[in-house]
Protein backbone atom coordinates (compact mmCIF):
# COMPACT_ATOMS: atom_id res chain seq x y z
CA UNK A 1 0.00 0.00 0.00
CA UNK A 2 2.94 2.32 0.96
CA UNK A 3 4.02 2.02 -3.06
CA UNK A 4 0.28 3.11 -4.10
CA UNK A 5 0.05 6.28 -1.71
CA UNK A 6 3.34 7.25 -3.13
CA UNK A 7 2.63 7.19 -6.85
CA UNK A 8 -0.61 8.90 -5.94
CA UNK A 9 0.61 11.28 -3.97
CA UNK A 10 2.91 12.24 -6.50
CA UNK A 11 0.44 12.25 -9.37
CA UNK A 12 -2.24 14.79 -7.29
CA UNK A 13 0.84 17.30 -6.18
CA UNK A 14 2.59 16.96 -10.24
CA UNK A 15 -1.36 17.99 -11.72
CA UNK A 16 -2.00 20.56 -9.25
CA UNK A 17 1.74 21.92 -10.05
CA UNK A 18 0.85 21.71 -13.70
CA UNK A 19 -2.66 23.62 -13.48
CA UNK A 20 -1.82 26.36 -11.25
CA UNK A 21 1.96 27.32 -10.81
CA UNK A 22 2.45 26.42 -14.99
CA UNK A 23 -0.73 28.41 -15.75
CA UNK A 24 0.69 31.64 -13.53
CA UNK A 25 4.11 31.17 -15.12
CA UNK A 26 2.82 31.24 -18.82
CA UNK A 27 0.53 34.92 -17.77
CA UNK A 28 3.26 36.21 -16.21
CA UNK A 29 5.41 35.74 -19.45
CA UNK A 30 2.59 36.12 -21.82
CA UNK A 31 1.92 33.15 -23.89
CA UNK A 32 0.73 34.83 -27.08
CA UNK A 33 -1.14 32.08 -29.47
CA UNK A 34 -1.83 34.77 -31.94
CA UNK A 35 1.88 34.86 -32.62
CA UNK A 36 3.64 33.18 -34.62
CA UNK A 37 5.95 31.16 -34.21
CA UNK A 38 9.77 30.25 -35.61
CA UNK A 39 8.22 26.57 -37.29
CA UNK A 40 6.37 28.82 -39.85
CA UNK A 41 7.87 32.25 -39.85
CA UNK A 42 11.05 30.31 -40.90
CA UNK A 43 10.03 26.47 -42.16
CA UNK A 44 12.88 24.98 -44.28
CA UNK A 45 11.42 21.76 -44.46
CA UNK A 46 14.42 20.09 -42.35
CA UNK A 47 14.82 21.87 -38.91
CA UNK A 48 12.00 24.25 -38.85
CA UNK A 49 9.22 22.50 -39.72
CA UNK A 50 6.06 22.78 -37.50
CA UNK A 51 4.58 19.53 -36.18
CA UNK A 52 1.38 18.28 -34.55
CA UNK A 53 1.01 18.76 -31.04
CA UNK A 54 1.03 15.38 -30.42
CA UNK A 55 4.26 14.66 -32.68
CA UNK A 56 5.86 17.44 -30.75
CA UNK A 57 4.68 16.07 -27.44
CA UNK A 58 6.39 12.50 -28.70
CA UNK A 59 9.12 13.90 -29.95
CA UNK A 60 10.19 16.63 -26.70
CA UNK A 61 8.93 13.73 -24.20
CA UNK A 62 10.83 11.11 -25.74
CA UNK A 63 13.83 13.15 -26.20
CA UNK A 64 13.97 14.49 -22.57
CA UNK A 65 13.14 11.41 -21.01
CA UNK A 66 15.99 9.25 -22.41
CA UNK A 67 17.52 7.05 -19.55
CA UNK A 68 17.60 9.53 -16.81
CA UNK A 69 14.62 9.49 -15.00
CA UNK A 70 15.24 5.30 -13.97
CA UNK A 71 19.04 5.75 -14.44
CA UNK A 72 18.85 9.05 -11.40
CA UNK A 73 15.99 7.81 -9.22
CA UNK A 74 17.08 4.28 -8.89
CA UNK A 75 20.49 5.24 -8.04
CA UNK A 76 19.75 7.55 -5.53
CA UNK A 77 17.60 5.43 -3.37
CA UNK A 78 20.39 4.36 -1.07
CA UNK A 79 19.09 7.31 0.53
CA UNK A 80 15.82 6.30 1.32
CA UNK A 81 12.69 7.21 -0.64
CA UNK A 82 11.40 10.11 1.23
CA UNK A 83 14.05 12.61 -0.24
CA UNK A 84 14.28 11.33 -3.64
CA UNK A 85 10.29 11.58 -4.11
CA UNK A 86 10.32 15.01 -2.28
CA UNK A 87 13.24 16.12 -5.24
CA UNK A 88 11.46 14.71 -7.95
CA UNK A 89 8.06 16.61 -7.24
CA UNK A 90 9.32 19.91 -5.77
CA UNK A 91 12.50 19.90 -8.41
CA UNK A 92 10.12 19.12 -11.24
CA UNK A 93 7.45 21.54 -10.29
CA UNK A 94 9.82 24.21 -9.52
CA UNK A 95 13.00 23.74 -10.93
CA UNK A 96 12.83 21.28 -13.99
CA UNK A 97 9.34 22.50 -15.36
CA UNK A 98 10.87 25.72 -14.74
CA UNK A 99 13.70 25.81 -16.80
CA UNK A 100 11.95 23.68 -19.32
CA UNK A 101 8.99 26.06 -20.07
CA UNK A 102 11.45 28.91 -19.46
CA UNK A 103 13.77 28.02 -22.29
CA UNK A 104 11.13 27.09 -24.64
CA UNK A 105 9.50 30.39 -24.10
CA UNK A 106 12.87 32.26 -24.74
CA UNK A 107 13.53 30.81 -28.05
CA UNK A 108 10.41 30.79 -29.18
CA UNK A 109 10.88 34.47 -29.15
CA UNK A 110 13.94 34.22 -30.41
CA UNK A 111 13.67 32.56 -33.65
CA UNK A 112 14.22 29.19 -32.08
CA UNK A 113 17.51 29.79 -31.69
CA UNK A 114 19.37 27.92 -28.84
CA UNK A 115 20.26 28.44 -25.21
CA UNK A 116 23.66 30.52 -26.84
CA UNK A 117 22.22 33.06 -28.92
CA UNK A 118 19.77 33.87 -25.72
CA UNK A 119 22.99 34.46 -23.57
CA UNK A 120 24.34 36.30 -26.45
CA UNK A 121 21.44 38.93 -26.91
CA UNK A 122 21.48 39.76 -22.90
CA UNK A 123 25.05 38.84 -21.80
CA UNK A 124 27.31 39.65 -24.91
CA UNK A 125 29.44 37.58 -27.64
CA UNK A 126 32.08 36.20 -25.44
CA UNK A 127 29.50 34.62 -22.87
CA UNK A 128 27.95 32.35 -25.95
CA UNK A 129 30.71 31.29 -27.22
CA UNK A 130 31.94 30.19 -23.39
CA UNK A 131 28.22 28.46 -22.67
CA UNK A 132 28.45 27.18 -26.66
CA UNK A 133 32.05 25.11 -25.41
CA UNK A 134 30.39 24.30 -21.88
CA UNK A 135 27.10 22.81 -23.99
CA UNK A 136 29.32 21.18 -26.46
CA UNK A 137 31.23 19.37 -23.82
CA UNK A 138 27.71 18.15 -21.92
CA UNK A 139 26.29 16.89 -25.25
CA UNK A 140 29.54 14.68 -25.40
CA UNK A 141 29.07 13.21 -21.75
CA UNK A 142 25.59 12.84 -23.40
CA UNK A 143 26.46 10.93 -26.23
CA UNK A 144 28.79 8.58 -24.35
CA UNK A 145 26.49 7.72 -21.57
CA UNK A 146 23.43 6.96 -23.97
CA UNK A 147 25.90 5.02 -26.57
CA UNK A 148 26.98 3.04 -23.71
CA UNK A 149 23.23 2.54 -22.23
CA UNK A 150 21.90 1.57 -25.82
CA UNK A 151 25.28 -1.03 -26.19
CA UNK A 152 24.56 -2.67 -23.18
CA UNK A 153 20.71 -3.16 -23.77
CA UNK A 154 21.44 -5.04 -27.15
CA UNK A 155 25.08 -6.88 -26.31
CA UNK A 156 24.78 -10.82 -25.81
CA UNK A 157 26.27 -11.70 -22.44
CA UNK A 158 29.41 -13.39 -22.71
CA UNK A 159 29.69 -17.04 -22.37
CA UNK A 160 29.99 -18.62 -19.21
CA UNK A 161 33.32 -20.49 -18.18
CA UNK A 162 31.05 -23.72 -18.38
CA UNK A 163 29.81 -22.88 -21.64
CA UNK A 164 33.21 -22.22 -23.21
CA UNK A 165 34.60 -25.20 -21.88
CA UNK A 166 31.96 -27.18 -23.57
CA UNK A 167 33.22 -26.10 -26.52
CA UNK A 168 30.21 -23.37 -27.20
CA UNK A 169 31.05 -20.43 -28.95
CA UNK A 170 29.46 -17.00 -29.19
CA UNK A 171 26.70 -16.82 -32.18
CA UNK A 172 26.74 -13.21 -34.14
CA UNK A 173 23.96 -12.24 -36.32
CA UNK A 174 20.26 -13.39 -36.37
CA UNK A 175 19.65 -15.82 -33.70
CA UNK A 176 16.48 -18.10 -32.54
CA UNK A 177 15.00 -18.03 -29.34
CA UNK A 178 17.40 -14.84 -28.48
CA UNK A 179 18.08 -13.69 -25.31
CA UNK A 180 16.22 -10.42 -23.33
CA UNK A 181 19.53 -8.31 -24.90
CA UNK A 182 18.98 -9.87 -28.27
CA UNK A 183 15.28 -9.44 -28.63
CA UNK A 184 15.53 -5.50 -27.47
CA UNK A 185 18.43 -4.87 -30.52
CA UNK A 186 15.72 -6.49 -32.99
CA UNK A 187 13.00 -4.80 -31.97
CA UNK A 188 15.12 -1.42 -31.61
CA UNK A 189 16.54 -2.41 -35.76
CA UNK A 190 12.52 -2.68 -36.64
CA UNK A 191 11.37 0.08 -35.08
CA UNK A 192 13.86 2.37 -36.86
CA UNK A 193 12.39 0.99 -40.17
CA UNK A 194 8.89 1.03 -39.05
CA UNK A 195 9.57 4.94 -38.04
CA UNK A 196 11.09 5.82 -41.83
CA UNK A 197 7.64 4.35 -43.49
CA UNK A 198 5.25 6.19 -41.01
CA UNK A 199 7.10 9.49 -41.96
CA UNK A 200 7.04 9.06 -45.57
CA UNK A 201 3.32 7.56 -45.31
CA UNK A 202 2.29 10.51 -43.33
CA UNK A 203 4.79 13.48 -44.88
CA UNK A 204 4.67 12.49 -48.47
CA UNK A 205 1.82 10.32 -49.06
CA UNK A 206 -0.80 13.10 -46.85
CA UNK A 207 -1.93 9.86 -44.32
CA UNK A 208 -3.59 10.92 -41.75
CA UNK A 209 -2.11 10.93 -38.13
CA UNK A 210 -4.84 8.91 -36.79
CA UNK A 211 -5.27 5.73 -39.40
CA UNK A 212 -1.13 6.33 -39.06
CA UNK A 213 -1.22 5.88 -35.75
CA UNK A 214 -3.60 3.01 -35.26
CA UNK A 215 -1.34 1.07 -37.95
CA UNK A 216 2.14 2.18 -35.93
CA UNK A 217 1.00 0.83 -33.10
CA UNK A 218 -0.43 -2.58 -34.65
CA UNK A 219 3.28 -2.69 -35.96
CA UNK A 220 5.26 -2.09 -32.92
CA UNK A 221 2.79 -4.98 -31.42
CA UNK A 222 4.18 -7.41 -34.67
CA UNK A 223 7.86 -6.25 -34.18
CA UNK A 224 7.26 -7.17 -30.56
CA UNK A 225 6.45 -10.31 -31.29
CA UNK A 226 8.94 -10.94 -33.87
CA UNK A 227 11.69 -9.61 -31.60
CA UNK A 228 10.89 -12.53 -28.62
CA UNK A 229 11.48 -15.31 -31.08
CA UNK A 230 14.21 -13.68 -33.56
CA UNK A 231 17.06 -11.95 -32.16
CA UNK A 232 20.42 -9.90 -33.20
CA UNK A 233 23.63 -10.93 -31.20
CA UNK A 234 26.80 -8.51 -31.86
CA UNK A 235 29.54 -8.02 -29.91
CA UNK A 236 30.35 -4.82 -28.00
CA UNK A 237 32.27 -2.87 -30.31
CA UNK A 238 30.21 -3.52 -33.48
CA UNK A 239 27.08 -2.39 -31.37
CA UNK A 240 29.00 1.44 -30.61
CA UNK A 241 29.91 1.80 -34.32
CA UNK A 242 26.42 0.93 -35.71
CA UNK A 243 24.97 2.92 -33.07
CA UNK A 244 27.52 6.00 -34.25
CA UNK A 245 26.65 5.68 -37.82
CA UNK A 246 22.85 5.45 -36.98
CA UNK A 247 22.95 8.63 -34.77
CA UNK A 248 25.40 10.38 -37.54
CA UNK A 249 22.72 9.77 -39.93
CA UNK A 250 19.66 10.44 -38.42
CA UNK A 251 21.00 14.09 -36.58
CA UNK A 252 21.66 14.87 -40.44
CA UNK A 253 18.28 14.08 -42.28
CA UNK A 254 15.26 16.58 -42.53
CA UNK A 255 13.06 15.72 -38.96
CA UNK A 256 10.04 14.39 -40.98
CA UNK A 257 12.16 11.43 -42.18
CA UNK A 258 13.36 9.82 -38.68
CA UNK A 259 13.07 12.58 -35.79
CA UNK A 260 9.13 13.47 -35.88
CA UNK A 261 7.68 9.72 -36.92
CA UNK A 262 10.21 7.72 -34.28
CA UNK A 263 9.93 10.14 -31.18
CA UNK A 264 5.66 10.06 -31.76
CA UNK A 265 5.60 6.28 -32.12
CA UNK A 266 8.01 5.70 -29.29
CA UNK A 267 6.26 8.13 -27.31
CA UNK A 268 3.24 5.42 -27.24
CA UNK A 269 5.98 3.06 -25.77
CA UNK A 270 6.80 4.97 -22.89
CA UNK A 271 3.05 5.67 -22.14
CA UNK A 272 2.39 2.06 -22.09
CA UNK A 273 5.39 1.57 -20.33
CA UNK A 274 4.31 3.92 -17.77
CA UNK A 275 0.61 2.68 -17.72
CA UNK A 276 2.00 -0.86 -17.34
CA UNK A 277 3.76 0.31 -14.19
CA UNK A 278 0.72 2.02 -12.62
CA UNK A 279 -1.39 -0.96 -13.26
CA UNK A 280 0.65 -3.65 -11.22
CA UNK A 281 1.28 -0.99 -8.46
CA UNK A 282 -2.37 -0.67 -7.87
CA UNK A 283 -2.50 -4.54 -8.00
CA UNK A 284 0.16 -5.10 -6.22
CA UNK A 285 -1.24 -2.69 -3.28
CA UNK A 286 -4.08 -5.22 -2.93
CA UNK A 287 -2.73 -8.72 -3.55
CA UNK A 288 1.36 -8.11 -2.93
CA UNK A 289 1.68 -9.83 0.33
CA UNK A 290 -0.57 -12.88 -0.41
CA UNK A 291 1.98 -13.23 -3.26
CA UNK A 292 4.86 -12.49 -0.93
CA UNK A 293 5.78 -8.74 -2.87
CA UNK A 294 6.62 -6.18 -0.99
CA UNK A 295 7.55 -2.52 -1.01
CA UNK A 296 10.78 -2.69 1.28
CA UNK A 297 12.87 1.01 0.51
CA UNK A 298 13.57 2.33 4.10
CA UNK A 299 12.21 6.04 4.48
CA UNK A 300 15.48 7.27 4.79
CA UNK A 301 18.50 5.73 5.52
CA UNK A 302 21.11 8.47 6.76
CA UNK A 303 22.17 11.77 5.45
CA UNK A 304 26.06 10.29 3.28
CA UNK A 305 25.67 6.83 1.52
CA UNK A 306 27.74 5.41 -1.11
CA UNK A 307 27.14 8.26 -3.58
CA UNK A 308 28.68 10.96 -1.29
CA UNK A 309 26.50 13.63 1.20
CA UNK A 310 22.74 14.59 0.30
CA UNK A 311 23.81 17.64 -0.49
CA UNK A 312 24.92 17.51 -3.37
CA UNK A 313 24.85 13.91 -4.54
CA UNK A 314 21.02 13.60 -4.11
CA UNK A 315 20.82 16.43 -6.69
CA UNK A 316 22.90 15.26 -9.17
CA UNK A 317 22.00 11.93 -9.24
CA UNK A 318 18.38 11.95 -9.34
CA UNK A 319 18.95 14.46 -12.64
CA UNK A 320 16.29 14.00 -15.17
CA UNK A 321 13.57 12.97 -12.98
CA UNK A 322 13.65 16.36 -11.29
CA UNK A 323 16.02 18.98 -13.29
CA UNK A 324 18.13 18.71 -16.18
CA UNK A 325 20.39 20.74 -18.51
CA UNK A 326 20.04 18.53 -21.47
CA UNK A 327 16.00 19.73 -21.38
CA UNK A 328 17.29 23.03 -22.35
CA UNK A 329 19.53 22.14 -25.34
CA UNK A 330 15.99 19.93 -26.67
CA UNK A 331 13.52 22.57 -25.85
CA UNK A 332 15.62 25.46 -27.78
CA UNK A 333 17.34 23.49 -30.19
CA UNK A 334 14.38 20.68 -31.78
CA UNK A 335 11.78 22.01 -30.20
CA UNK A 336 11.15 25.16 -30.68
CA UNK A 337 11.82 24.74 -34.12
CA UNK A 338 8.55 22.25 -34.44
CA UNK A 339 6.28 24.47 -32.18
CA UNK A 340 3.39 25.47 -34.02
CA UNK A 341 1.58 27.62 -31.80
CA UNK A 342 2.47 29.28 -28.05
CA UNK A 343 -0.58 27.95 -26.75
CA UNK A 344 0.97 24.56 -26.80
CA UNK A 345 4.21 25.56 -25.36
CA UNK A 346 2.93 24.82 -21.60
CA UNK A 347 1.93 21.62 -22.40
CA UNK A 348 5.06 20.37 -23.75
CA UNK A 349 7.48 22.41 -22.50
CA UNK A 350 6.26 22.04 -18.94
CA UNK A 351 3.96 19.39 -19.01
CA UNK A 352 6.74 16.72 -20.42
CA UNK A 353 8.53 17.75 -17.56
CA UNK A 354 5.84 16.53 -14.88
CA UNK A 355 5.65 13.29 -16.90
CA UNK A 356 9.18 12.58 -16.47
CA UNK A 357 9.25 13.28 -12.78
CA UNK A 358 6.41 10.81 -12.32
CA UNK A 359 8.04 8.31 -14.23
CA UNK A 360 11.04 9.31 -12.09
CA UNK A 361 8.42 8.41 -8.96
CA UNK A 362 7.90 4.97 -10.81
CA UNK A 363 11.48 4.05 -11.18
CA UNK A 364 11.56 4.82 -7.26
CA UNK A 365 9.19 2.35 -6.35
CA UNK A 366 10.31 -0.27 -8.77
CA UNK A 367 13.12 -0.54 -6.88
CA UNK A 368 11.39 -0.76 -3.54
CA UNK A 369 10.20 -3.85 -4.83
CA UNK A 370 13.30 -5.25 -5.75
CA UNK A 371 15.37 -3.33 -3.37
CA UNK A 372 17.03 -6.45 -1.62
CA UNK A 373 18.83 -7.71 -4.67
CA UNK A 374 20.36 -4.45 -5.75
CA UNK A 375 20.79 -2.18 -2.65
CA UNK A 376 23.29 -3.40 -0.37
CA UNK A 377 24.38 -1.85 2.93
CA UNK A 378 27.89 -2.51 4.82
CA UNK A 379 28.74 -2.83 9.12
CA UNK A 380 28.80 1.09 8.73
CA UNK A 381 25.41 1.39 7.39
CA UNK A 382 26.33 2.54 4.36
CA UNK A 383 23.86 1.62 1.24
CA UNK A 384 25.32 0.88 -2.04
CA UNK A 385 23.32 0.21 -5.40
CA UNK A 386 24.34 -2.39 -7.50
CA UNK A 387 23.38 -3.86 -11.05
CA UNK A 388 22.14 -2.32 -13.41
CA UNK A 389 19.21 0.44 -12.98
CA UNK A 390 17.71 -0.08 -16.49
CA UNK A 391 17.73 -4.05 -15.05
CA UNK A 392 16.26 -2.82 -11.97
CA UNK A 393 13.90 -1.01 -13.45
CA UNK A 394 12.26 -3.72 -15.19
CA UNK A 395 12.64 -6.57 -12.85
CA UNK A 396 10.61 -4.39 -10.26
CA UNK A 397 8.17 -3.58 -12.39
CA UNK A 398 8.10 -7.27 -14.15
CA UNK A 399 7.65 -8.76 -10.83
CA UNK A 400 4.58 -7.04 -9.93
CA UNK A 401 2.98 -9.19 -12.78
CA UNK A 402 4.32 -12.48 -11.49
CA UNK A 403 7.20 -14.72 -10.55
CA UNK A 404 10.72 -14.63 -12.71
CA UNK A 405 9.91 -18.02 -14.00
CA UNK A 406 6.41 -17.16 -15.96
CA UNK A 407 6.34 -15.63 -19.68
CA UNK A 408 4.41 -12.72 -18.12
CA UNK A 409 7.19 -11.40 -16.61
CA UNK A 410 9.59 -11.82 -19.67
CA UNK A 411 7.56 -10.32 -21.67
CA UNK A 412 7.23 -7.48 -19.48
CA UNK A 413 11.02 -7.17 -19.05
CA UNK A 414 11.58 -7.30 -22.35
CA UNK A 415 9.33 -4.45 -23.33
CA UNK A 416 10.56 -2.46 -20.51
CA UNK A 417 14.09 -2.87 -21.40
CA UNK A 418 13.06 -2.17 -25.18
CA UNK A 419 11.44 1.03 -23.69
CA UNK A 420 14.55 1.99 -22.02
CA UNK A 421 16.73 1.83 -25.06
CA UNK A 422 14.68 3.44 -27.56
CA UNK A 423 14.52 6.28 -25.27
CA UNK A 424 18.13 6.21 -25.06
CA UNK A 425 18.13 6.33 -28.87
CA UNK A 426 15.63 9.24 -28.84
CA UNK A 427 17.97 11.28 -26.69
CA UNK A 428 21.07 10.14 -28.81
CA UNK A 429 20.35 11.58 -32.15
CA UNK A 430 18.39 14.14 -30.79
CA UNK A 431 21.78 14.91 -28.55
CA UNK A 432 23.82 14.85 -31.94
CA UNK A 433 21.69 17.12 -33.85
CA UNK A 434 21.89 19.89 -30.97
CA UNK A 435 25.95 19.25 -31.21
CA UNK A 436 25.41 20.20 -35.35
CA UNK A 437 23.57 22.87 -34.28
CA UNK A 438 26.26 24.55 -31.44
CA UNK A 439 29.09 23.35 -33.00
CA UNK A 440 28.21 25.70 -36.83
CA UNK A 441 27.02 28.14 -34.07
CA UNK A 442 30.99 28.11 -32.47
CA UNK A 443 31.94 29.28 -36.09
CA UNK A 444 29.69 31.37 -37.38
CA UNK A 445 30.67 35.53 -37.07
CA UNK A 446 27.71 37.88 -36.80
CA UNK A 447 25.48 38.47 -40.54
CA UNK A 448 26.63 34.55 -41.15
CA UNK A 449 23.36 32.23 -41.43
CA UNK A 450 24.68 28.92 -42.11
CA UNK A 451 28.13 27.36 -42.81
CA UNK A 452 27.78 28.50 -46.40
CA UNK A 453 27.77 32.02 -45.13
CA UNK A 454 31.89 31.33 -43.36
CA UNK A 455 34.83 32.23 -44.57
CA UNK A 456 38.59 30.15 -45.01
CA UNK A 457 38.52 27.30 -41.97
CA UNK A 458 35.70 28.55 -40.19
CA UNK A 459 33.72 27.19 -43.45
CA UNK A 460 35.06 23.69 -43.11
CA UNK A 461 34.48 24.09 -38.96
CA UNK A 462 31.16 24.97 -39.13
CA UNK A 463 29.94 22.31 -42.42
CA UNK A 464 27.34 19.72 -40.58
CA UNK A 465 29.18 16.90 -41.94
CA UNK A 466 32.63 17.91 -39.67
CA UNK A 467 30.60 19.00 -36.79
CA UNK A 468 28.26 15.41 -36.60
CA UNK A 469 31.26 13.50 -37.46
CA UNK A 470 33.72 14.70 -34.58
CA UNK A 471 31.08 14.86 -32.18
CA UNK A 472 29.82 11.08 -33.07
CA UNK A 473 33.87 9.92 -32.62
CA UNK A 474 34.66 10.86 -29.43
CA UNK A 475 31.22 10.43 -28.14
CA UNK A 476 31.66 6.92 -29.04
CA UNK A 477 35.30 6.16 -28.01
CA UNK A 478 33.99 7.64 -24.45
CA UNK A 479 31.25 5.31 -24.16
CA UNK A 480 33.36 2.70 -24.18
CA UNK A 481 34.03 3.65 -20.92
CA UNK A 482 32.65 2.30 -17.68
CA UNK A 483 28.68 3.68 -17.05
CA UNK A 484 30.04 4.20 -13.39
CA UNK A 485 33.26 6.49 -14.92
CA UNK A 486 30.64 8.60 -17.34
CA UNK A 487 27.50 8.75 -14.92
CA UNK A 488 28.15 11.48 -12.13
CA UNK A 489 30.41 13.45 -14.18
CA UNK A 490 27.49 13.44 -16.68
CA UNK A 491 25.14 14.27 -13.89
CA UNK A 492 27.18 17.34 -12.48
CA UNK A 493 27.97 18.86 -15.87
CA UNK A 494 24.29 18.27 -16.70
CA UNK A 495 22.76 19.92 -13.82
CA UNK A 496 25.26 22.67 -13.73
CA UNK A 497 24.26 23.30 -17.38
CA UNK A 498 20.59 23.46 -16.08
CA UNK A 499 21.62 26.23 -13.51
CA UNK A 500 23.62 27.89 -16.13
CA UNK A 501 20.50 27.91 -18.89
CA UNK A 502 17.77 29.41 -15.36
CA UNK A 503 20.29 32.11 -15.40
CA UNK A 504 20.49 32.84 -19.05
CA UNK A 505 16.68 32.67 -19.56
CA UNK A 506 16.11 35.19 -16.34
CA UNK A 507 18.58 37.40 -18.02
CA UNK A 508 16.66 37.29 -20.97
CA UNK A 509 13.23 38.09 -19.12
CA UNK A 510 14.79 40.62 -16.98
CA UNK A 511 15.47 42.26 -20.07
CA UNK A 512 12.79 42.84 -21.87
CA UNK A 513 10.97 43.11 -18.57
CA UNK A 514 8.79 40.16 -17.95
CA UNK A 515 8.53 38.93 -14.22
CA UNK A 516 11.56 36.66 -13.75
CA UNK A 517 12.27 36.44 -9.44
CA UNK A 518 11.11 33.13 -9.85
CA UNK A 519 14.54 32.12 -11.34
CA UNK A 520 16.68 33.03 -8.56
CA UNK A 521 16.26 30.63 -5.52
CA UNK A 522 16.48 27.67 -8.10
CA UNK A 523 19.53 29.02 -10.07
CA UNK A 524 21.34 30.04 -6.96
CA UNK A 525 20.81 26.44 -5.68
CA UNK A 526 21.48 24.25 -8.67
CA UNK A 527 25.00 26.21 -8.74
CA UNK A 528 25.54 25.46 -5.43
CA UNK A 529 24.99 21.79 -5.48
CA UNK A 530 27.11 21.18 -9.30
CA UNK A 531 29.74 23.80 -8.18
CA UNK A 532 30.31 21.53 -4.86
CA UNK A 533 29.86 18.36 -6.83
CA UNK A 534 32.44 19.29 -9.36
CA UNK A 535 34.64 20.39 -6.36
CA UNK A 536 34.48 17.15 -4.48
CA UNK A 537 34.72 14.95 -7.67
CA UNK A 538 38.68 16.68 -8.44
CA UNK A 539 39.57 16.46 -5.28
CA UNK A 540 38.44 12.83 -5.16
CA UNK A 541 39.96 12.48 -8.30
CA UNK A 542 42.97 13.85 -7.46
CA UNK A 543 43.62 11.98 -4.36
CA UNK A 544 42.75 8.58 -5.53
CA UNK A 545 46.00 9.05 -8.44
CA UNK A 546 48.38 10.24 -5.97
CA UNK A 547 47.24 7.07 -3.73
CA UNK A 548 47.53 4.87 -6.22
CA UNK A 549 50.25 4.87 -9.05
CA UNK A 550 48.10 2.87 -11.41
CA UNK A 551 45.17 5.23 -11.37
CA UNK A 552 47.61 7.67 -11.79
CA UNK A 553 48.05 6.25 -15.72
CA UNK A 554 44.67 5.58 -16.14
CA UNK A 555 42.85 7.87 -19.05
CA UNK A 556 39.62 7.57 -17.69
CA UNK A 557 40.67 9.27 -14.46
CA UNK A 558 42.29 12.23 -16.68
CA UNK A 559 39.53 12.34 -18.94
CA UNK A 560 36.78 13.15 -15.86
CA UNK A 561 39.69 15.23 -13.98
CA UNK A 562 40.42 16.84 -17.26
CA UNK A 563 36.25 17.74 -17.53
CA UNK A 564 35.18 18.08 -14.12
CA UNK A 565 38.07 21.08 -14.14
CA UNK A 566 37.35 23.03 -17.80
CA UNK A 567 33.66 22.75 -16.87
CA UNK A 568 33.73 23.84 -13.27
CA UNK A 569 35.85 27.48 -15.03
CA UNK A 570 33.71 27.44 -17.76
CA UNK A 571 30.76 27.73 -15.01
CA UNK A 572 32.62 30.31 -12.59
CA UNK A 573 32.95 32.78 -15.79
CA UNK A 574 29.19 32.34 -16.93
CA UNK A 575 28.07 32.97 -13.44
CA UNK A 576 30.55 35.94 -13.06
CA UNK A 577 28.91 37.52 -16.46
CA UNK A 578 25.43 36.25 -15.46
CA UNK A 579 25.70 38.33 -12.35
CA UNK A 580 27.14 41.55 -13.67
CA UNK A 581 24.24 41.57 -16.08
CA UNK A 582 21.55 41.21 -13.67
CA UNK A 583 22.91 44.23 -11.82
CA UNK A 584 23.67 46.42 -14.77
CA UNK A 585 20.27 45.69 -15.62
CA UNK A 586 18.73 46.38 -11.95
CA UNK A 587 20.79 49.73 -12.42
CA UNK A 588 18.86 50.68 -15.82
CA UNK A 589 15.31 50.56 -13.37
Amino acid sequence: MTALLIMLAALVLLFIGYVFYGSWLAKQWGIDPAKKTPALEKEDGVDYLAAKPAVLMGHHFSSIAGAGPINGPIQAAVFGWVPVFLWCVIGGIFFGGLQDFGSLFASIRNDGKSVGEIIRSSMGKTSKRLFIIFALLVLILVIASFVNVVASTFLTPALTAEELASGAKAQFGFVLKPSGNQTTAMISFCFIILAVLYGFFTNRLGVKTLPATIVGILAIVGIVVLGLHVGIALNRVTWICLIGAYIAIASLIPVWIMLQPRDYLSSFLLYAMMLIALVGIFVAAFTGNARGIAFDLPAFTGWKQSIGPMFPALFITVACGACSGFHSLIATGTTSKQLDNERNAKKIGYGSMLIESALGIISLIAIGYVSKNFLSVNENGIWAFKGSPSTAFGNGIALLFGSSDTNVYKTITALLTLAVSVFALTSLDSATRLSRFMFSELFLSDGEESWKDAKGVRKLLANPLFGTGLMVVIGCILGGLKLSAIWGLFGSANQLLAGIALMAVAAWLGQIGKNNKMFIIPTVFMLAATLTQLVFTIVTKISNMTKNLQGAFAWGNWFQLIFAAAMGVLAIILVIEGIRTFFAETAKK
